[in-house]
C-alpha cells in the first residue's frame, strides 16, 4: 500500500498514486480578544468534526485568495488574508462515493473583520471561536494540531 509519511502517522493512500494527491487551501481565521488570540473552527458537512474552512484551487485566484473565498462560503468570514503559508497538513478527504482522496492543505492566516449571519453554507455548518490550544484539541490532523498550538498572531507582523 502506498503511503505518504508525516511526522506522526502515515497518510493512507489506498490504491492512489503520488499523482492522485490533491492540494487544498485553508484559512486560519483568527481575532484577538482582550489580548488573547482566538481561532474560528467550523464543522464539516459530512461528519460534523471541527475543521478550518478549506477548499480546492480556484481559477484566477492565488492560494490565499482561494482560502479567503472558502472562509466566506463556509464560515461567513470577511477579513484580511495574508499571502503567507504558515503551515501545511495532510488528511484523507472522503468523497461522496466513499473513496478517500489524499490531500495536502496549505494554511493561510486571515484576520477576521466581520462574521456574517447569512452566508452560502450557513445552514450546513456550525462555527465557534476557540483558544488556539482548545482548537488544537478538537481537530484530528496531527500537523494541524501542532500548527494551532503554536499559532501566535504576533508572528505575522
Amino acid at each position: 500500500m502506498n503511503q505518504i509519511r508525516t511526522a506522526q502517522a502515515p497518510l493512507q493512500m489506498g490504491d492512489a498514486t503520488k499523482s492522485d494527491v490533491r492540494s487544498q487551501f485553508a484559512a486560519l481565521c483568527y481575532r484577538v480578544e482582550d489580548g488573547a488570540p482566538e481561532v474560528l473552527l467550523i464543522t464539516s458537512r459530512g461528519t460534523g468534526r471541527w475543521i478550518l474552512p478549506r477548499g480546492w484551487p480556484m481559477d484566477g485566484m492565488t492560494p490565499a485568495e482561494a482560502a479567503a473565498q472558502e472562509a466566506w462560503e463556509e464560515a461567513g468570514v470577511r477579513g484580511k488574508v495574508r499571502d503567507l503559508c504558515i503551515g501545511i497538513y495532510a488528511f484523507n478527504k472522503e468523497l461522496d462515493d466513499g473513496q478517500r482522496l489524499p490531500c495536502i492543505v496549505s494554511v493561510f492566516p486571515l484576520k477576521v473583520k466581520t462574521l456574517a449571519k447569512e452566508f452560502p453554507e450557513a445552514k450546513q455548518r456550525k462555527r465557534k471561536w476557540f483558544s488556539p490550544a482548545q482548537a488544537a484539541s478538537r481537530v484530528n490532523e496531527p500537523e494541524l494540531k501542532r500548527l494551532l498550538q503554536q499559532f501566535d498572531p504576533g508572528m505575522l507582523k
